[in-house]
């Protein structure tokens, strides 16, 4: 958890590899239980599936889904109390689903959240396959808010990521083979604080 704190603190966002094991996301693969949806862009009465900004299925998480699913969200509860006495945030509450991005799938560049309008404040995303391939596309790509490049980062399996929602841009490219992870966000109670953490 120190290491994600400290990135955090000094860029606003965090790369953690082997965040947990091998049986752990093998767990988790065996928690994908349930009828996927292709996902979505926007919330409430604003949601539309647009298959040319996004390419994907989701499958929200909830505890009934075994010890998989219990154990990751277990670790997100701990990582929000740590997030929360370092940074003063007041995040309480966690939503997260599997995502499923099959061969040809993709995210457009985009915002988690705006500032002030949302209260999704911080982004995770764990990554479940294998050994990926370089050749197999399907990289998380980071902006900066001058819209340049921070880092591509590839999905291997046990690969935490984690960003303040209302400051990257990013985009997942096109995929050449299935890939598998688990996206989430913490949530604040309220929209009326922004962050000005690592700038």
């Amino acid at each position: 958890m120190d290491q994600i704190l400290t990135q955090l603190e000094q860029r606003g966002y965090a790369v953690m590899d082997n965040f947990l094991s091998a049986q752990q996301v093998h767990d988790l693969f065996d928690s994908m239980q349930g009828s996927w949806q292709p996902a979505a862009i926007g919330r409430e009465q604003l949601k539309q599936t647009r298959s040319d900004i996004r390419r994907d299925k989701t499958l929200w998480l909830h505890p009934e889904m075994g010890h998989g699913v219990d154990h990751y969200l277990e670790q997100m509860e701990a990582l929000r109390q740590q997030v929360n006495r370092h940074f003063f945030l007041g995040l309480f509450e966690y939503e997260a689903h599997f995502a499923y991005y099959p061969e040809g799938g993709f995210y457009k560049k985009h915002l988690d959240a705006f500032i002030g309008r949302s209260n999704r404040r911080l982004t995770t995303v764990l990554y479940l396959n294998g050994l990926w391939q370089a050749d197999w596309g399907g990289e998380l790509v980071m902006y900066d808010e001058q819209d340049q490049v921070l880092e591509s980062i590839t999905p291997m399996a046990g690969r935490l990521v984690c960003f303040f929602s209302e400051r990257f841009p990013h985009e997942v490219l096109p995929c050449r083979h299935e890939r598998y992870s688990i996206a989430g966000w913490f949530r604040v109670n309220g929209v009326g604080q922004t962050l000005d953490i690592a700038r």
